[in-house]
Order: C-alpha cells, then structure tokens, then sequence
C-alpha cells in the first residue's frame, strides 16, 4: 500500500484546517476517510498560493471526511507532488490528470502530459 508521506490525518473543517496549516502557501492535499486507522485517498489536489482557502472550498462541499495535506516550495513543486500523488493512488474523486497553469511550461514526470 502506497502512502502518502504526509502525517497526520485531520478532520476537513474550517477550525481544524486553521489549526493545521498555520502558513499561506503553496502545497498538495489528500481528501478522503479513515476506518480504523488507514487514511483512505478519495482525491488529490494542490494549491499554488493558498493550501487553507482552497481545502476550506473543499470543506464547504462537506464530500469528503479527512485530510492531509504538505507545504510546497513552488507552485511548479506542487504540481509535481500533486501528479506523484494522483499516480500512486489513482483517487476515484480524481476524473482526470492533474493540470497545470497555463501559462507554465510544467509537465509531470511519471506520464510525460503537458510536454
């Protein structure tokens, strides 16, 4: 079984994402549910500028029970760790591969997209 190398698995709430993430900046999540104690991935994302905001638009949807998320140094990076993740779990939640930003010339390494 794969994993996600990112810790700790907290409960996809607003007090609880602010509490996590104590820092605006780039970073990948995981979105899913526990049993037990296995952390399950039902979908990958990434966040260039603001890993709180986007997993409190995540919270609002109120689909998924859990997260985990990690810092990034970049965008670029972020969307490297996000594409690892996507590959080494294949999240049903995910309906495609994870995309870049337009105006970037990234492409992800493990499938050769966007090159």
């Amino acid at each position: 079984m794969s994993s996600t190398n990112m810790g700790t698995a907290y409960p996809l709430t607003n007090s609880e994402i602010s509490n996590a993430i104590t820092r605006k900046s780039a970073g990948v999540y995981a979105l899913g549910h526990e049993t037990g104690t296995a952390f399950y991935v039902d979908y990958v994302g990434r966040s260039d500028s603001d890993l709180a905001e986007c997993l409190k638009e995540h919270a609002k949807a109120r689909d998924y029970s859990c997260f985990k998320f990690m810092y990034s140094g970049s965008p670029e990076v972020a969307f490297e760790e996000e594409c690892e993740l996507y590959h080494d779990f294949n999240p049903p939640g995910n309906i495609e591969h994870p995309d870049h930003s337009n105006l970037s010339p990234w492409h992800c390494h493990r499938c050769l997209s966007f090159s």
